[in-house]
């Protein structure tokens, strides 16, 4: 018997929470920003008004607002987001407990041992009525045998809609479709294909597994499997946690970076989240991976082994700063900066050291990386911190505990 499938995905999350609980934002153009003091004022989310007037996800508030008049900025209610996006789940899991989130507003269901007699599309539509009248809230569900094409169903039409692809007409429905509408088909990937003259989905299958394999690699193989409708990865467990496979912290600067030492500093207060990260998984890192944004907006990323395994923050900001030192040309002002601890390993898993290190000063620094841990959960997060940091931190009157520095604000 043929899988079914479902996509979930809630319609404008972000927004359609603010007003549902604020009634009087109801059919008004409505946009969920960071704050614009904070040079975070982009638009995270937007209501169905505000999208048909031009406003869209990534825009400047300012220019959001030139598009649309009446638009009404509001800011992000975090715990509000996860609480409904748990409660959307709980929902789902009345059906079937093969509920894989994809994001917070996003979930595959299989539903098919479902044994409600329903037909697929009939039982989709009682979900969605389901988190209509019980959380106000509105979802648009894609219905197919696999994850991709339920996927590409849910976005098909929207909002509070249902939509099927099946076996038998995926290739009328699916393959006219832009290449960019395949999951997993990002920019660089689009661009790259059209030089080859593939711009549909249709074109990818058609041009063949071994063309696809020779330009894109094992990643090449899976988008061609996508595309001929032949995807069979599997729905998770709704109890299933996903293998740590990296751990970082990055940020958006409230002010340009314009030497290594404010760079520095940046990186050695995200390295504090990322090695308690790391100590709460029982990892340990390998390798460490930085992201840099400039003042103009363009990207460059680094990484590198490390010689020996670590969770200690200060080596992985130091290695992170090396990364830096080494590459970085300053042409520009630095505006972003993102921290990665990759190559995971369980903590205490036995590797073959060399005889160019102290191990003896790594384990120091581990015995006082674990003193400082533990006074941080007694006393709070920042209690203890580095002394480069002194003269940045900050408590606000409502609680908060933020480090402020030339640049940045850490929260």
């Amino acid at each position: 018997m043929s899988r079914i499938i479902f996509h979930s995905d809630l319609n404008c999350f972000y927004a359609s929470v603010e007003m549902m609980l604020d009634p009087s934002l109801r059919g008004k153009a409505v946009a969920v920003c960071g704050a614009t003091e904070d040079r975070h004022g982009i638009v995270l989310a937007k209501s169905e008004k505000a999208k048909k007037a031009g406003v869209k996800t990534g825009m400047v508030n300012w220019e959001a607002k030139g598009l649309c008049k009446d638009l009404i900025l509001v800011p992000p209610q975090y715990d509000q987001y996860l609480k409904y996006s748990a409660l959307t789940r709980s929902i789902y899991q009345r059906y079937t407990d093969l509920v894989e989130p994809y994001g917070m507003d996003e979930c595959w269901l299989d539903v098919t041992g479902n044994s409600s007699g329903l037909r697929p599309t009939e039982l989709a539509d009682e979900i969605r009525r389901t988190v209509k009248d019980e959380l106000g809230l509105t979802v648009s569900i894609g219905v197919s045998y696999n994850k991709i094409f339920a996927k590409l169903g849910s976005d098909m039409k929207k909002p509070d809609a249902v939509t099927e692809i099946t076996e038998e007409d995926f290739k009328e429905k699916v393959w006219p479709l832009p290449a960019s509408e395949l999951l997993y088909v990002g920019r660089a990937t689009t661009a790259k294909l059209e030089r080859y003259g593939v711009h549909t989905i249709g074109d990818i299958s058609k041009i063949g597994q071994a063309f696809m394999h020779r330009q894109f690699g094992v990643n090449g193989d899976a988008l061609w499997l996508y595309a001929s409708g032949l995807d069979q990865s599997r729905v998770m467990h709704q109890d299933f946690v996903s293998p740590v496979k990296s751990v970082g912290r990055g940020i958006t600067c409230n002010a340009d970076l314009f030497n290594e030492e404010e760079v520095w500093k940046v990186m050695l207060a995200l390295s504090q989240d990322i090695g308690h990260k790391l100590r709460l998984h029982g990892l340990e890192a390998t390798g460490v991976q930085i992201f840099i944004r400039n003042s103009e907006l363009y990207h460059r990323q680094y990484q590198e082994k490390l010689p020996l395994p670590t969770r200690s923050p200060l080596l992985i900001a130091q290695a992170a700063r090396e990364l830096f030192h080494r590459h970085y040309i300053w042409t520009t002002p630095v505006r972003a900066v993102t921290v990665r601890a990759t190559n995971l390993i369980q903590q205490g898993q036995p590797l073959q050291a060399s005889l160019f290190h102290d191990i003896s000063r790594l384990d120091r620094q581990d015995k006082l990386d674990t003193v400082v841990e533990n006074l941080r959960r007694r006393f709070g997060k920042w209690a203890v911190y580095p002394a480069a940091l002194m003269g940045n931190l900050k408590m606000p009157s409502d609680g908060r505990e933020v480090v402020t520095m030339p640049g940045m604000m850490y929260q």
